[in-house]
C-alpha cells in the first residue's frame, strides 16, 4: 500500500477509539461517502495496515491475574537466532506480548498468569525451553497504572 494520507490516518485514529463504529458514522467523521470510506477501510485491512480488531476487557479490581514482565537475552543476535526465537514465542499462548528491544535484553515479554506458582511452571516448561535463550529476568507487576487502547 502507498503511504498513508490524512484520511487514512483519521480512519485509523477513529477506529482506535471505537473499532465498533459503523461505517456510516466513520464516513461522516472523516468527510467521505460511505462507499469511499468502506473502500479505504478494506484497503487498509487487505494491505495489513489494519491487522484485526479485538476486545479489551475491563478487569475487576480484585482480579487474580498476575502480570510478569520478562526480559530475554539470546545466546546470539543473528538473524537465524532471532527468527527461531520469534517463531517459537508466537506459539506460546502464555505470552501476551513480545517486543524486540534495543539495550541489554533482546526481547521483553508480557506474560499474564494466575499466580507465582503458575509462572514458575511457565518459566520452567515454556520460556526456558525457547530456542537460543541465554538469560531470563522476570519482574512481577504490582498493578497496572495506565493501559491505553489508543495505540
Amino acid at each position: 500500500m502507498a503511504a498513508l494520507d490524512a484520511l487514512d490516518e483519521s480512519i485509523i485514529r477513529l477506529l482506535r477509539l471505537d473499532a465498533r463504529m459503523t461505517n456510516a458514522r466513520l464516513a461522516a467523521e472523516v468527510g467521505l461517502s460511505q462507499s469511499a470510506c468502506l473502500r479505504r477501510l478494506r484497503l487498509l485491512e487487505s494491505s495489513g495496515v489494519i491487522r484485526g480488531y479485538t476486545v479489551l476487557l475491563d478487569e475487576p479490581t480484585d482480579s487474580r491475574t498476575t502480570v510478569v514482565i520478562v526480559q530475554v537475552t539470546l545466546e546470539r543476535q543473528t538473524d537465524e537466532f532471532l527468527r527461531r526465537f520469534e517463531a517459537a514465542v508466537r506459539r506460546c499462548p502464555e505470552v501476551c506480548q513480545c517486543d524486540l528491544m534495543s539495550g541489554l535484553s533482546d526481547y521483553v515479554l508480557r506474560v499474564e498468569t494466575r499466580n507465582a506458582s503458575d509462572y514458575e511452571r511457565i518459566h520452567t516448561e515454556v520460556l526456558s525451553q525457547l530456542p537460543g535463550v541465554a538469560r531470563i529476568q522476570s519482574n512481577f507487576a504490582i498493578r497496572t497504572v495506565v493501559k491505553s487502547r489508543n495505540r
